[in-house]
């Protein structure tokens, strides 16, 4: 065998190898949306989740409330705009829901008894990154983009659990990791890292799901959510009731127009 042929063979073995690491990608990624629904999942048009929310600093409780969290899909353009959220997003807080975060596609609000205040700019762009970056917003908005990337990266036990590693890589070189339980085809972990706007430190985003059950049709949603940023809980949800597809109309994301708009802070 001449040294041509040699590396003309390693080269096609090479190529054979990246293609069915590909491959398993996306077929792991095709288990996983049939194991959560399938088209079911995909025609979810809105979802309410209740139930009990945890915030954290340092590792420390520093709030906690009933919660209910609205959300809305909406349709991509034929050419969908970069960094651009295709959903709306109400966070009500309290037994009453008097206390809200408000997200459409452009803005945020916090809004209380005194009316709507913007969100910072940092906030919004943090909310768009782990939005565009959440797995379960990744299969039912953006698994059809162009230049995304799908690799198996192998199995492996994780906290007692046997997983598949699947990383995720879009046309912006940010790459989401999701490890998929070996039997049950459902997600556990996902983890991505960002650059910080304001410090350009790298952070580390990690969310785990856990608690899957069936709300309606087949479909799966975990009823537990646990995220760290830099190794630290900053956030945890535990819901007793999720419904989908329930009608939820425009009002509900949008400010009345007698609300007054404060100035934001400084």
């Amino acid at each position: 065998m001449t040294r041509r042929t040699a590396l003309g063979c390693l080269a096609s073995a090479a190529l054979v190898r990246a293609q069915s690491k590909q491959d398993r990608g996306r077929s792991l990624l095709q288990d996983t949306l049939q194991a959560l629904g399938g088209e079911r999942f995909l025609a979810v048009q809105d979802r309410i989740e209740s139930g009990r929310a945890y915030s954290f600093y340092r590792e420390r409780l520093t709030g906690l409330a009933r919660a209910t969290i609205y959300t809305r899909y909406l349709t991509p353009s034929d050419k969908p705009e970069p960094g651009r959220i295709y959903q709306r997003e109400r966070q009500a807080f309290g037994k009453d829901e008097d206390y809200a975060i408000l997200f459409d596609e452009e803005k945020g609000y916090s809004i209380t008894f005194r009316g709507a205040t913007p969100l910072p700019e940092a906030t919004l762009t943090r909310y768009r990154d782990t939005t565009r970056r959440n797995f379960f917003y990744f299969l039912r908005q953006r698994r059809n983009e162009p230049g995304l990337l799908l690799e198996h990266q192998g199995s492996q036990v994780f906290q007692n659990q046997p997983v598949e590693v699947l990383d995720i890589t879009d046309d912006e070189n940010v790459t989401l990791t999701v490890m998929i339980h070996q039997s049950t085809r459902l997600p556990v972990r996902q983890v991505f890292y960002r650059r910080d706007p304001a410090t350009k430190e790298r952070r580390e985003e990690v969310t785990f799901f856990s608690k899957y059950r069936d709300v309606g049709g087949g479909v799966q949603w975990p009823w537990a959510m646990t995220r760290f940023r830099d190794n630290e809980k900053i956030f945890e949800l535990f819901s007793d009731a999720v419904t989908i597809n329930q009608g939820l109309s425009d009002q509900l994301f949008t400010l009345p127009a007698n609300m007054k708009v404060l100035p934001p802070p400084r």
